[in-house]
């Protein structure tokens, strides 16, 4: 069967809604995509039609995005696209529906942290589902004992980029490679 793969570009029309189903756990939202064109005759940017589209995340990843993304967030969507199809009183109505197998949060609009879910040991429950972890407290540090040896970022410290090889094998005081 062939599945029409899409890549979507925009931003959370709505907070996520996550629902739990005979089928497993669903979170839904709903997502523009604007293009913008450049205008020769007014020489600037300008916005051209919007693609409106629901997202359906099944499983871990809409626990994940439950948890991680909400209304008016820049996100990248990639799934496959297929058309919901029902019934109403005015006739048959449709319309097209991403299913995700991944959602991002678009980087080139902000940062983000990301903190992985831990999980616990296997149970004799194998169907019970796990949710992510809640957020790090703001005194945690994430990156246990790497947070201590970067300096990158400290002030009066030398960056990254300014430094090559033969200064790291000096400071640490290591035997240059022959």
């Amino acid at each position: 069967m062939n599945e029409t793969h899409i890549t979507v570009v925009g931003n959370v029309v709505g907070d996520p809604r996550r629902a739990r189903l005979a089928t497993g756990s669903v979170t839904n939202f709903r997502m523009a995509s604007t293009a913008r064109r450049f205008d020769g005759d007014a020489k600037d940017f300008v916005d051209a039609s919007t693609l409106w589209i629901d997202v359906a995340c099944w499983g871990d990843l809409g626990g994940n995005v439950a948890h991680s993304v909400s209304k008016g967030d820049p996100v990248i969507v990639q799934g496959t696209i297929a058309t919901d199809s029902w019934e109403t009183d005015a006739g048959r109505r449709s319309a097209a529906k991403i299913k995700a197998t991944s959602v991002g949060l678009n980087l080139a609009r902000g940062w983000a942290e990301f903190h992985k879910p831990t999980r616990s040991s296997p149970s004799a429950d194998a169907t019970a589902e796990e949710s992510p972890a809640d957020p790090l407290d703001p005194g945690d540090q994430p990156f246990g004992d790497l947070a201590d040896r970067s300096t990158d970022y400290l002030e009066a410290s030398v960056t990254l980029h300014q430094e090559n090889a033969d200064d790291v094998v000096a400071e640490q005081g290591l035997e240059p490679a022959r």
